[in-house]
């Protein structure tokens, strides 16, 4: 029996090239730093797993699930394009303007006996179309219409909420100090409010892309007139540039972006090499929101919103910000409440009921929208 299995070990054995190979030829892998154990979108889940559920408790399984899930997008009407025919279309989709159904719901409930809703404070013109919780289907992609802009953009409809915060009026001078990509920028102008906008991002990279939202939605004498401006400063020293000048101003800060950093490893800033970079994102996020108040007039608004649920990147920034201009700055800075937002919106969104300050809303698998933090706050004269 022995015999048999030898010669079979012989014969592997003469098949088996034993030459040493040139010194100059040999290569190792380096698994630590070349192959790291774990994806970038696994170590942002591990994260969330051990911040989120000591933050939202019961709470964070079903938030979790809904991360993981695909997302609800919404289409913001064009206004500069066809946009009753673009909405009449979308309307034959099923689809709702949400925004339009939470004012004629407010209009309608002291005819209902109910008590009285605070009046919404809110950016006019803004429509967006919505499916309604649980249906999961999708818009087409957006075309280009007959005046040659597109029907209407698709984004994350909690991503307005931030816009019809600020609460524009007609003749508004206006910052969007963290711009790009876009979606929140073309938001503020199809109010029509903006006498001035100024669009800023630090990246030139991410401006680029900017560059060609507004190229593809808004009419040539807009983008290339007085109206609109496109800078690539570093928002931390707006305030020094251009103090007490805009009547209202957006801080869309960069964050965990939650739900891009579960599903993308391209730009994830849960990679090993950005570690230092997320650890100093409150920093950053307080120095940028500090700016966007010292830009604002006194009397003026300014809304802060991140896309992450992180109670370190949403409140505590909030508070850090007011507590740097009071102490710094002798600056005072109320918190406006938002609460009416909630009611008004609840059948669109899922909102956190605990937020202590501003107001977030969390994925939910019937209303897969966000994450999406936004604080209005009020520079006092």
């Amino acid at each position: 029996m022995a015999a048999p299995v030898l010669r079979c070990v012989r014969k592997l054995l003469k098949l088996v090239d034993f030459t040493p190979v040139p010194r100059r030829y040999r290569y190792k892998k380096k698994w630590a730093t070349t192959e790291p154990q774990f994806t970038a979108s696994r170590l942002a889940l591990q994260n969330f797993d051990m911040t989120y559920s000591v933050q939202f408790g019961d709470l964070w399984p079903s938030i979790r699930v809904s991360l993981l899930s695909e997302q609800k997008y919404g289409a913001l009407v064009n206004n500069f394009a066809a946009w009753d025919s673009v909405s009449a279309k979308l309307e034959q989709l099923s689809a709702k303007d949400f925004i339009s159904e939470a004012i004629s719901h407010q209009k309608l409930e002291p005819e209902s006996g109910l008590s009285p809703t605070p009046t919404l404070d809110c950016s006019p013109n803004l429509r967006c179309f919505t499916f309604s919780r649980g249906d999961v289907s999708r818009f087409p992609p957006a075309r280009l219409g007959s005046l040659g802009l597109m029907d209407y953009y698709l984004m994350d409809a909690a991503s307005l909420l931030p816009v019809l915060a600020l609460g524009l009026q007609h003749g508004d001078i206006v910052l969007d100090l963290c711009a790009a990509p876009g979606g929140k920028t073309l938001a503020l102008l199809q109010t029509g409010c903006c006498r001035n906008l100024a669009a800023n991002d630090l990246s030139t990279s991410r401006t680029g892309r900017l560059h060609k939202v507004l190229h593809s939605y808004v009419p040539q004498d807009i983008r290339e007139g007085n109206q609109v401006r496109v800078t690539s400063w570093d928002g931390r020293k707006w305030g020094e540039l251009e103090g007490d000048t805009y009547d209202r101003v957006l801080v869309d800060v960069p964050c965990t972006t939650d739900r891009h950093s579960l599903h993308e490893e391209e730009n994830n800033i849960f990679q090993r090499s950005r570690k230092k970079e997320r650890q100093m994102l409150p920093m950053l996020q307080v120095q940028l929101l500090a700016a966007g108040l010292l830009a604002t007039k006194p009397g003026g608004h300014v809304v802060y919103s991140t896309c992450s649920l992180s109670h370190l990147q949403n409140e505590y920034v909030v508070q850090g910000a007011i507590e740097l201009l009071a102490n710094q700055y002798n600056i005072k800075v109320q918190v406006e409440d938002l609460s009416h937002f909630r009611k008004l919106f609840m059948d669109t969104f899922c909102f956190f009921p605990s937020c202590q300050v501003g107001e977030l809303v969390i994925p939910n698998l019937m209303a897969n929208f966000g994450p999406m933090y936004f604080c209005k706050l009020h520079r006092l004269p």
